[in-house]
């Protein structure tokens, strides 16, 4: 297996046991360590309505941790444009460019990335995005950065100072705006890996040079829990597991530990849930990561691959990239 880009998408997990600030914290720390080990960018993502998750506003976290860190690119995976201006975005991520100027990746999503009734509380009137307001709107929110609003609006700061804009998706929807748009495309496997390479092909054979990228280029987004065994990793990410399961119940809360999770009782369809989302994902062993990534490699070629760890406890999180960063660039 040939050494791949890792990068790492972080969701400022909170610890049942914890605050926001702790959480916050943590992932100031696991920034610093990412870098450390040298891995090419870091992102969160935007979140609401969600007491594990402590990356609501993502412009905010940024900016602290393009502060709290030298080298690494760090960004948004991603700003979910339906909950935002154009320009208010523009505004924001030029301000993040202006101080770290080749150091800001925005990437942008299309879903609300939240429960139904907060997706209303967020959104600038009742219906949110059309599908075909999207393409227009992210169109008008580049433009900004590139002094080409049809009304002359000036984005300052945001003109001149360009962060590397990305699009976000897990569907061929995402895949062929990105590539009519000219932009490099995260697509989210650990959300919807059964999409993953039609989505990417339909990407690559779509693409069309843009004033800032002359070729495709891809990440593919996967969870990742790597420990000494595979039933410590297991055991490591069975809070993940029991995060998703309550989200997907509409009950989210914060991360439970270990111990509490491997307590839950849980029922058929939830252990069913489960198994489906670590299907085709990175967890166990150094082993068997490496094993899991080649095939993953493999079938997706992806130019990054980026990696998601929802474990609890931080010390745990950090080993878990050290051991998959060496699992698969050795």
């Amino acid at each position: 297996m040939s050494p791949v880009t890792l990068s790492v998408l972080d969701l400022a997990p909170v610890q049942v046991d914890a605050t926001a600030g702790d959480a916050l914290h943590a992932t100031t720390r696991f920034a610093q360590h990412a870098e450390e080990l040298d891995f090419r960018r870091f992102w969160v993502a935007e979140h609401h309505n969600m007491p594990g998750i402590a990356s609501a506003a993502p412009a905010v976290v940024l900016a602290h941790l393009a502060a709290s860190t030298s080298r690494i690119r760090v960004g948004s995976g991603g700003v979910m444009l339906p909950n935002h201006p154009p320009l208010v975005v523009a505004e924001q991520f030029g301000t993040l460019e202006s101080l770290h100027p080749g150091r800001i990746d925005l990437g942008i999503g299309r879903a609300p990335g939240t429960d139904p009734v907060t997706a209303r509380a967020l959104r600038r009137n009742a219906e949110g995005l059309a599908g075909d307001s999207f393409p227009r709107e992210l169109t008008t929110l580049i433009g900004f950065f590139r002094g080409s609003d049809p009304d002359g609006i000036v984005a300052s700061p945001g003109l001149g100072a360009e962060p590397e804009v990305w699009l976000l998706g897990s569907s061929g929807f995402s895949a062929q705006v990105a590539a009519a748009l000219g932009l490099p495309f995260a697509f989210a496997h650990h959300i919807a890996p059964d999409n993953t390479a039609a989505a990417l092909q339909l990407y690559r054979d779509n693409f069309r040079p843009s004033p800032t990228r002359s070729e495709p280029y891809t990440i593919v987004a996967a969870s990742s829990v790597c420990a000494d065994t595979d039933a410590e990793a297991d055991r490591l990410a069975a809070p993940r597991d029991l995060a998703f399961a309550n989200l997907r119940s509409g009950r989210p809360q914060a991360m439970a530990t270990p111990e509490q999770a491997a307590a839950f009782p849980g029922n058929d369809a939830e252990r069913h849930f489960a198994a489906q989302r670590k299907a085709g994902q990175l967890q166990g062993s150094p082993e068997t990561v490496r094993a899991q990534a080649a095939h993953l490699l493999e079938a997706t070629a992806p130019d990054e691959l980026m990696l998601t760890t929802l474990v609890y406890d931080l010390d745990a999180r950090i080993r878990s990239l050290e051991l998959t960063r060496k699992a698969i660039n050795g």
